[in-house]
């Protein structure tokens, strides 16, 4: 089966704000380095009338619903009708999408959410992202750094991919859905409408339009 691991595999790029600087690259992991850059680009351009500015490099929509508990570290943007629940942490280099929603205790660091993606309760997103709708269960990690402290690697069947970065995430494709509790270890890929069952402890690649059930047992997702 060949490996949709592209930047255009998995994300419509119409659905970010950052989508035309993504188009740049082949594979997500080349842009992890570039947010923050992007966001102090985008940000000087975005309109006054619809953006407050309350901070050097944050940029927050007037119409996202931000709770007074959230804490936000710049470089960040806030896009329209985001929400951004009790006690969520905006840890810099941070895009959420218009329409995203993280959620409590939920934990960005370094990150890109695409608009309508989901990060809606005690989930940690590091070097990672998440397509147009994707959706991670409760307490979901998208770890990003490997218990040897090697680089990460990514790897999809025959594909190997050196990315020469310590710390990488998951790269989640549009309306991929993450089970409640699972762990999404350095350098997995998560294609198109792929679901992975809750408390899965995921590495790799999984195929768009599939489920994972366990390690092996990945079988087609038969959608109606």
């Amino acid at each position: 089966m060949e490996a949709k691991i592209t930047v255009r595999d998995l994300f419509d790029l119409s659905y970010s704000i950052a989508g035309e600087r993504l188009a740049a690259f082949t594979y997500p992991h080349e842009a992890l380095p570039h947010i923050g850059k992007w966001i102090e680009e985008i940000g000087a351009t975005l309109d006054p009338q619809k953006y407050d500015h309350p901070s050097e490099g944050v940029w927050i929509a007037k119409s996202a619903e931000v709770a007074p508990s959230v804490q936000i570290d710049g470089p960040a943007i806030v896009c329209e009708g985001a929400k951004l629940r009790h006690c969520a942490y905006l840890r810099a280099n941070v895009i959420i999408g218009a329409g995203a929603t993280v959620g409590n205790s939920s934990e960005i660091k370094n990150a890109i959410l695409f608009d309508g993606a989901q990060v809606p309760h005690f989930n940690y997103v590091g070097d990672s992202i998440l397509g147009h709708r994707a959706h991670l269960g409760a307490a979901a990690i998208l770890s990003n750094f490997r218990g040897d402290g090697a680089n990460v690697t990514l790897r999809a069947g025959a594909l190997v991919l050196e990315t020469g970065m310590r710390k990488v995430g998951a790269f989640i494709g549009d309306f991929g859905e993450i089970g409640c509790g699972c762990v999404l270890n350095p350098g997995t890929v998560v294609g198109r409408r792929a679901m992975i069952y809750p408390l899965s402890s995921v590495r790799g690649f999984v195929p768009e339009q599939h489920i994972y059930k366990d390690k092996d047992t990945v079988v087609p997702r038969v959608m109606e």
